[in-house]
């Protein structure tokens, strides 16, 4: 069994090899409107989030002074 395993090594590092030369990375233009896009949407997902997280503490404060 550990003969089998040594001799499937190569094989995988140069199929490895082969497969990381058909990577295509982005352009620096598309890199910098996709960061933005990530930026952007995170900003606003952390204004949603805040809002939501005041009015349920809100609701909880108002539903325990009753």
């Amino acid at each position: 069994m550990e003969d089998s395993a040594k001799k499937k090594g190569p094989g995988f590092f140069s199929g490895v090899k082969a497969e990381f030369g058909k990577i295509t990375w982005p352009d620096r233009k598309t890199t910098f409107k996709q960061s933005v896009a990530v930026v952007i949407i995170s900003i606003v997902l952390g204004v949603i989030i805040a809002v939501l997280d005041y009015g349920a503490q809100n609701g909880v404060n108002f539903l325990t002074q009753l």
